[in-house]
Order: structure tokens, then C-alpha cells, then sequence
């Protein structure tokens, strides 16, 4: 009997497979937006690319995404 390898639930909600690796949103979007400049506000929008140092590290946490 083979034992299933479990995903890390909070990395799989937060990290998506692509065909180039991972995509994720960015932080500091949620909530005391005044502060912040439009234009930080802006390049935080849409999703982005896992940076290839920290690839392996998410690829550890969801092992079932090939």
C-alpha cells in the first residue's frame, strides 16, 4: 500500500501551477490603502511570477502539482 503525500493546504491556496512554474498575488493589497501611492497600488495588481530561488520551495509544498 503506497501512502498519498499530502499538500501544504495554505500554499495550495495561494500558489497556482503554470507552465513556467508558479503564479501568486502579491502582498500589502488588502486593506490601509491610503497610505499608499497609486502607483504602488497599481504594480500590485494581477498576479506574478515565484521568483526560481524560492520555485523548489513551493514545488516541496505541492508535491501533487507535476
Amino acid at each position: 500500500m503506497k501512502v498519498k503525500i499530502k499538500s501544504n493546504k495554505g500554499a495550495a491556496k495561494r500558489f497556482k501551477k503554470t507552465a513556467n512554474g508558479f503564479k501568486h498575488r502579491k502582498s500589502n493589497r488588502a486593506h490601509i490603502l491610503t497610505k499608499k501611492a497609486p502607483k504602488r497600488k497599481r504594480q500590485l495588481r494581477g498576479t506574478h511570477q515565484v521568483a526560481a530561488a524560492d520555485v523548489p520551495l513551493v514545488q516541496r509544498m505541492l508535491p501533487n502539482t507535476h
